[in-house]
């Protein structure tokens, strides 16, 4: 039977994660980490959080989340995830966790279920052939997952697929290259370095050409904060960004994303960028740098010339509710 959430499975539940999350990537979960990714999550549900039982026993954890404040929020809900045991992996499991989350979203007035990078619920996975190194959230569902292919016979859509790229950054070095696109831009009136408050400006009317509520946040934050954030300036003017620089405990170098104002496209500021940012995490100490982008977007090419290599694709997903 498909119960909501009771704290006394707590457990039950990192153990089922550990054995059987596991095998999509996903990172093992301790009492603390699965506290401060669910239990403390300002959106977490107890009503949006699902176990399977049999015979007292935890057979099954479903999590959703729901935000008017979170993007689409006004209109979606977000499945967060699902895993079952190996023994009850079936379609009819996985069909009835799925029906538990969509039911409390459209108790919720949610118009859609999805699956993206958005959800508040970072879940942590490890890169594929490496010692660990860890990407800090899931964005989407692991293509070669179960529940991917369950998602897809349940009537939900693959809006986009999301590659996962990774780069270790020890030698990293700027290759003459993209030095010589330096040269040509500072021709141009523009400087690519560390955002610096008494000589920059025009950071916010810079977030206002992209439409990305994550970069508006994040970018903000570090920018009046005095977070190292690599920046491309016109005349002192902010038209581009990369980072924030930040270096994760596991290693990593945390960053929210790449952009360049429209208006200031075309002048190679978005390689430039993100050179700079990656010479700043190899001097800030970062092991490796990871990240994901759509498998259309062009920037992969820049990722790429700088060394990535994409190790793991993901799916952003939708079904329409009927209300």
């Amino acid at each position: 039977m498909i119960i909501p959430w009771d704290q006394q499975y707590t457990q039950a539940v990192i153990s089922l994660w550990n054995i059987e999350a596991v095998k999509d990537g996903y990172k093992e979960l301790s009492v603390e980490s699965f506290k401060h990714i669910f239990m403390l999550n300002p959106y977490f549900d107890p009503a949006c959080t699902f176990l399977l039982l049999d015979n007292d026993q935890v057979k099954g954890f479903a999590c959703g989340c729901t935000g008017d404040d979170l993007p689409l929020g006004d209109v979606a809900g977000y499945i967060t995830t699902i895993v079952l045991a190996q023994d009850y992996c079936t379609d009819e499991h996985y069909t009835m966790m799925i029906q538990a989350l969509e039911q409390r979203f459209v108790e919720k007035e949610k118009k859609q279920a999805d699956i993206l990078f958005f959800n508040p619920m970072r879940l942590p996975w490890y890169i594929p052939e490496t010692p660990q190194h860890e990407h800090n959230n899931a964005p989407g569902v692991p293509i070669t997952s179960r529940l991917y292919a369950t998602l897809l016979h349940n009537g939900y859509v693959e809006r986009a697929k999301q590659s996962a790229m990774y780069l270790h950054l020890d030698g990293f070095t700027i290759p003459e290259d993209v030095r010589s696109k330096e040269s040509h831009a500072l021709e141009a009136g523009y400087t690519a370095q560390l955002f610096d408050s008494a000589k920059h400006h025009g950071v916010h009317d810079m977030l206002d050409g992209f439409d990305n509520p994550l970069w508006r946040k994040e970018i903000g934050h570090s920018t009046e904060t005095g977070i190292p954030t690599v920046i491309a300036a016109h005349d002192g003017k902010v038209v581009g960004f990369a980072g924030p620089v930040i270096r994760e405990e596991s290693g990593r170098g945390y960053f929210a994303g790449i952009g360049v104002h429209p208006e200031h496209e075309g002048h190679g500021l978005g390689t430039l960028l993100f050179f700079k940012l990656c010479e700043a995490f190899e001097r800030v100490g970062a092991d490796y740098m990871s990240l994901y982008t759509g498998v259309t977007n062009p920037a992969i090419r820049i990722y790429e010339k700088a060394g990535f290599k994409t190790v793991k694709h993901f799916a952003i997903m939708r079904r329409e509710l009927v209300q």
